[in-house]
């Protein structure tokens, strides 16, 4: 019985530890979209644009070589 109450305390120490990280890094990419968006008229449509030519080009570098 014991050991169960410390397996289950270790698994939700983790799932809380991971889920603060989520939660904070969603929180900072959100803050850094709005920041681009209203400071710069960047949208989000244009930065998932410029992702998918960021990896299409590495893509093509790998297979050069």
């Amino acid at each position: 019985m014991l050991a169960t109450v410390i397996v289950a305390w270790i698994v939700f120490t983790l799932l809380v530890k991971v889920v603060k990280t989520k939660t904070k890094t969603a929180f900072i990419t959100a803050t850094g979209i709005v920041i681009l968006h209203t400071g710069f008229g960047i949208s989000p449509l244009d930065i998932w644009h410029q992702i998918i030519q960021v990896l299409q080009t590495l893509s093509q570098v790998i297979r050069v070589r």
